[in-house]
């Protein structure tokens, strides 16, 4: 517990995850030097992507470890408290959240963020891990410029790996669809694959076989193999971590993802906000800075009235 005296704390604003989304927005609050509680459970995405290259500044790529690490200094230097943990409760009364977590740690806030983004269903093959950012992706518009006339495979299931394989021709024509889970392919999906060219493998992965994170091979539980050294994940069934402000009470869409106003990044539950892919899947990093950086200005705006 966060304790003041005899008093429990209460923070301007408790962000819970603490990825890029979350970690902007810790550092716009501290910049108004708001009272900040940044909650991690240090399992998202960008914890595990080991290149992003599409961010300015950045030509040569930068990993996700070293964003976060970048960012928790920037954000504790503003005097944003951060503690790795894992929340699973949240309870509001009137205005105020009251914040429960794994670790047993309870506290009190005024606004609520979430930055939980989402988690990616991603097989657990051997190899996959070391590669992702470098030579295996998840986002095409993210990186589908890495592919550029490269023999690429798919790893994927069904319908959703076959839709992947389409719209990575935008980027090759050199693709390779394998059909990890045996999912059925629908008529009209088989039509259109079968229209330009890709083939489709229906076979289990064994392995990635790569050096630092490069891809060379990739191995076959048949015993087969295939050379190649781009891939892209395509599961489908992504887990989008709107658990916590559903039980508030806030309102999603179809896919899950949490409404939110456009400019103001507030869900329909009163001071409990939202950004990055929690609410909308963009998938870019730079999004969800914005989104960050969005959430705390509206944030401290509400903390002025």
């Amino acid at each position: 517990m966060d304790w003041k005296g005899d008093l429990l704390m209460k923070y301007d604003c408790i962000i819970i995850g603490g990825g890029i989304a979350g970690l902007q927005a810790s550092i716009q609050l501290g910049r108004y030097k708001r009272s900040v509680l940044l909650i991690d459970a240090e399992d998202g995405r960008s914890s595990l992507c080991r290149k992003y290259s599409n961010i300015l500044g950045f030509p040569n790529g930068v990993s996700g470890q070293e964003l976060r690490k970048a960012g928790r200094r920037h954000a504790e230097n503003l005097g944003v408290s951060i503690r790795k943990d894992r929340v699973k409760a949240v309870h509001k009364n009137g205005r105020e959240f009251t914040v429960y977590t794994v670790g047993g740690g309870m506290f009190s806030g005024r606004n609520l963020l979430l930055a939980t983004g989402l988690k990616d269903h991603i097989p657990s093959i051997p190899g996959i891990k070391p590669c992702l950012g470098l030579s295996v992706y998840v986002c095409p518009d993210c990186d589908g410029y890495e592919i550029m006339n490269q023999r690429t495979a798919v790893i994927g299931s069904g319908n959703v790996g076959a839709s992947m394989a389409i719209s990575l021709l935008y980027w090759s024509r050199d693709i390779i669809f394998i059909n990890h889970e045996l999912e059925d392919i629908s008529p009209e999906w088989t039509q259109r694959l079968e229209a330009e060219n890709i083939e489709v493998k229906m076979a289990k992965v064994k392995e990635l076989h790569e050096k630092e994170g490069n891809l060379n091979r990739i191995e076959m539980k048949d015993g087969k193999s295939l050379q190649v050294k781009k891939a892209f994940l395509a599961f489908g069934g992504n887990q989008v971590r709107t658990e916590l402000a559903v039980k508030l009470g806030a309102e999603v869409n179809e896919k899950q993802h949490l409404i939110i106003d456009p400019r103001t990044k507030m869900t329909s539950v009163p001071n409990l906000w939202a950004s990055g892919d929690v609410a909308a899947h963009s998938e870019l990093v730079t999004a969800a800075m914005g989104e960050g950086s969005l959430a705390a200005i509206w944030i401290h705006k509400e903390l002025l009235k």
